[in-house]
């Protein structure tokens, strides 16, 4: 596929690990984890995505002169499972009406929704028109791209594409000294609640934090029973294999960060994180003893404490969760955004929403209200 206008190319590769991991790194940089030639390369390996998953790599790549220039992680979607926008309502809407939604054309990083750049390098105005070119050439239903920056949805609300809202809860480092100065800016009930919620989820209980090759491989196995044990509750198959988590260790390196909780020196219970830029992002969860409030404790409590003693400013600890409101953790605003090529079908999405940012700002505002902060917190 060409633009001759700009005298460059745009291709698909069969996959991530089918480019060049230089270049790919070259154009995502080393602030996002997720988007790494590493990370990427490895759901393809480890069999995450690709054959039977519902997930076929597909990313697009836009060269200049020979020199890739920007590129995608896209992927063809026959479902629509790990994207944590859900567009079921759509597709229902659309095969009623004759048409086949599935495959449609997916730009995102798999089963992470995490807000981040997906339109890498320079030419992204090439990279949105490559991907409206493969969705109207191939007869499919729609492309969307998931959990992008605010200037990409610009730029792809300027060719058209429609824009919705999700809200997520984020935790902001105000500056604090410690764990107990970010208590302190809580009101009285929220610091005894939570204070009362660590004692119990540490009652008898370690808990380590170990990091990059401090990882041994027993814990990455203990890792994934907990990611089975969760996994198979809340989506009924997990999505990443056993062979992933043999791998993520080496692929992050330090930027793997695991919260153990052991009892009697076993692990009973984790959180793995990763770590980017000024970000740390909570990703998975899981435990084998039900230990009440030990899910606040690992994914929440110590995220902070290392966030705070580390300088980091942010922690992004996954989609949805309004308990996350009373443990410090404020409502932010993301978007996705979404081409449609048949015009009646796009105007009656836009309706819908349309509805749903009204629907959404109402949630936003209540979830402000609700936050257990001093009137003089800082945002």
């Amino acid at each position: 596929m060409a633009d001759r206008e700009a005298d460059i190319v745009a291709r698909i590769a069969s996959g991530v690990s089918e480019l060049s991991a230089a270049d790919w790194d070259a154009m995502a940089g080393s602030g996002d984890p997720f988007l790494s030639h590493a990370f990427l390369s490895l759901l393809e390996t480890s069999e995450s995505v690709g054959e039977g998953t519902g997930w076929t790599p597909l990313p697009i790549f836009v060269e200049r002169e020979g020199c890739t220039t920007a590129a995608a992680p896209a992927y063809l979607k026959t479902h629509s499972q790990g994207e944590y926008v859900f567009d079921h309502g759509w597709a229902d809407a659309w095969e009623r009406a004759g048409g086949a939604y599935y495959p449609k054309l997916q730009v995102a990083v798999p089963f992470t929704p995490c807000p981040g750049r997906r339109l890498l390098g320079e030419d992204r105005n090439t990279l949105l028109a490559a991907l409206e070119t493969v969705a109207v050439q191939n007869g499919l239903s729609s492309a969307h791209i998931t959990f992008l920056s605010d200037d990409e949805v610009a730029l792809a609300e300027r060719r058209g594409w429609l824009v919705r809202e999700g809200i997520q809860y984020h935790w902001f480092n105000r500056g604090y000294a410690c764990f107990e100065d970010f208590l302190a800016r809580l009101s009285s009930r929220k610091r005894k609640a939570i204070r009362k919620e660590r004692a119990a989820a540490c009652d008898g209980i370690d808990i380590v934090a170990l990091r990059g090759a401090e990882i041994e491989p027993r814990y990455w196995d203990a890792m994934w029973h907990f990611y089975q044990e969760t996994g198979s509750r809340k989506w009924g198959r997990p999505y990443l294999t056993r062979a992933f988590f043999d791998g993520i260790g080496f692929a992050a390196g330090d930027a793997a960060l695991m919260f153990l909780a052991l009892r009697n020196g076993q692990p009973i219970a984790g959180a793995l994180n990763f770590v980017g830029g000024d970000t740390l992002y909570g990703r998975y969860w899981g435990a084998i003893e039900d230990v009440p409030f030990l899910h606040f404790e690992l994914s929440y409590y110590r995220a902070i404490e290392w966030a705070i003693q580390s300088g980091v400013g942010c922690i992004q600890a996954g989609a949805q969760g309004e308990h996350k409101i009373a443990r410090g953790y404020e409502p932010v605003l993301t978007r996705s955004v979404h081409f449609l090529p048949d015009a009646g079908f796009r105007q009656a999405v836009a309706r819908y929403l349309a509805g749903e940012r009204e629907g959404m700002q109402q949630e936003l505002d209540w979830a402000k209200e609700s936050l257990p902060y001093h009137a003089d917190h800082s945002a």
